[in-house]
């Protein structure tokens, strides 16, 4: 979509205006968000023809905001800032609570507001402006210095493992950790496009599918914010909650028939454990990851499915991530296991897989068998040069099959393939561990191997020049001093 990609380089262009006002880059998107959102409001329609900005009051619409000038305009803004955040409607409320501007200017503010204005807003409207809205999220994801990395998982492993779920409609669709609605977005899409844009539906499953579908939980406010917004400029009615899942308000969240999601690694802040009276097997662990596994196998309903990346660590993990992994193959049919290849996500050294499970109708003895497709071994570094694209995981989908719960004819490919067959007595004999690796990595091995002095400078200027391209290829992103001292740096160490 050559207008989209174009308006997102502008808009992420114009972050320039709001750091020479103060802005740091984590308010960068949030502070644009504010009037991109306004505007596309006053582009948008909703399924009856109507501007979506008759949500708003009428004394604060983009027209108004856009025609001021000087203090004027800034005074406005912060006005209107603050009286949205208590709208009458509930969204709007919910979308403007807190929400403040950092601009300090009223010159910047309206670079901002003329800047916006100019942009092709008919061939973003004919693109779809949810579209657009995605893009910056994604640019902001990929800049390093936003650190939004963290709440974005890349959009060709979201899509491939939407296409493998098969969302329907009528199922309610659950992201616990819902980050800016990824997921969801890629749910809703998926159904509207196997059901002609929802009019194949009949009036009441369409409007259960605009407002009831979609549900999840947000912890971080601002995240919160950007993702109801991107639900909205995609026809979606709210549903995520701005909430701590691990807390006793997730265990409100409606059970669900598909959970798909990324939940945050690491540990509770302080060391803190979950408060869910609900929690047994990771009541005392202060793992997020652990304990977010344990939410989803008891938010779904009997024979609900899900699929959630996780750290590897949750695959080998002892005693509660043993206990766990034990305990979600009694209650669920855990049929698949993706090993994901490293340096996808915003941290290169996270090794991260993405596990199907479908809930039992009762809990014991669901898990059978444990297909695992390697996708990391002797795979290509990805990166900002090499990005992850929906070709690299056309062989696994194949494997995977046409049912999302597994159970398409499969054939275990052999050693030397990246698709086995495991059962449940050979996973017991391994202690419950799911960490299972069988290809040999050519390449890490090569590396390790290096013993001469001479293949070791080699194995180093190699991994020298290739951060150089990389840091070429980020050349447009990033101030020239950084460039050339990062050129300097490599070539001194060359």
């Amino acid at each position: 979509m050559t207008t989209t990609t174009d308006i997102v380089a502008k808009l992420w262009g114009l972050c320039n205006v709001l750091r020479d006002d103060g802005v740091t880059y984590n308010e960068y998107v949030t502070e644009l968000t504010y009037l991109l959102f306004l505007k596309m409001l006053a582009e948008v329609p909703d399924q009856n023809g109507v501007l979506r900005e008759n949500r708003l009051p009428e004394n604060y619409r983009w027209g108004i905001l856009a025609k001021r000038e000087g203090v004027d305009q800034l005074d406005y803004y912060k006005a209107m800032l603050l009286d949205l955040g208590k709208a009458k409607d509930g969204l709007v409320a919910a979308i403007f609570t807190d929400a403040q501007t950092r601009l300090r200017k009223p010159t910047n503010l309206k670079a901002l507001t003329s800047n916006i204005d100019q942009l092709d807003w008919f061939s973003a409207r004919e693109e779809g402006l949810g579209n657009l809205y995605e893009g910056l999220l994604e640019k902001n994801a990929a800049d390093k210095k936003s650190g939004a990395g963290q709440y974005f998982t890349p959009r060709p492993l979201i899509d491939c493992i939407v296409r493998l779920m098969q969302p329907q409609p009528g199922e309610v669709v659950q992201d616990p950790a819902a980050g800016t609605a990824g997921f969801l977005v890629a749910a809703d899409r998926y159904i509207k496009d196997h059901t002609d844009d929802l009019y194949k539906l009949s009036p009441e499953q369409a409007h259960f599918q605009r407002n009831n579908a979609f549900v999840g939980g947000e912890l971080v406010p601002d995240t919160h914010r950007l993702c109801m917004m991107n639900l909205l400029l995609h026809g979606v009615e709210g549903g995520v909650v701005n909430i701590d899942t691990l807390s006793p308000d997730g265990a409100g969240l409606p059970k669900a028939d598909l959970i798909l999601t990324n939940p945050p690694f690491g540990t509770k802040k302080g060391g803190g454990r979950p408060t869910r009276s609900d929690f047994s097997v990771t009541a005392d662990t202060s793992n997020k990851q652990l304990a977010f596994v344990e939410h989803i196998v008891r938010a779904l309903k009997p024979g609900g499915r899900a699929a959630v990346v996780v750290p590897d660590n949750v695959l080998f993990e002892d005693n509660t991530g043993r206990r766990l992994r034990t305990w979600l193959m009694e209650l669920c049919g855990l049929h698949t296991i993706l090993r994901l290849p490293t340096g996808i996500f915003y941290a290169q050294g996270v090794k991260t897989n993405v596990l199907f499970f479908q809930r039992g109708k009762t809990d014991k003895g669901n898990t059978s068998a444990v297909w695992v497709y390697d996708m990391r071994a002797n795979m290509p570094a990805f990166g900002k040069t090499r990005p992850l694209t929906v070709a690299d995981f056309a062989s696994f989908e194949t494997a995977y099959g046409s049912d999302p719960n597994g159970s398409a004819e499969r054939k275990d490919q052999g050693e030397d393939s990246r698709w086995r067959m495991f059962t449940r007595e050979a996973i017991s004999a391994r202690n419950d561990n799911l960490d299972i690796a069988w290809l040999r990595d050519t390449e890490a091995e090569a590396e390790e191997a290096l013993t001469e002095p001479e293949d070791i400078a080699a194995a180093i200027i190699g991994h020298l020049k290739a951060a150089l391209e990389e840091i070429e290829a980020l050349s447009e992103e990033i101030e020239p001093d950084s460039v050339e001292e990062a050129a300097t740096i490599a070539e001194a160490a060359e």
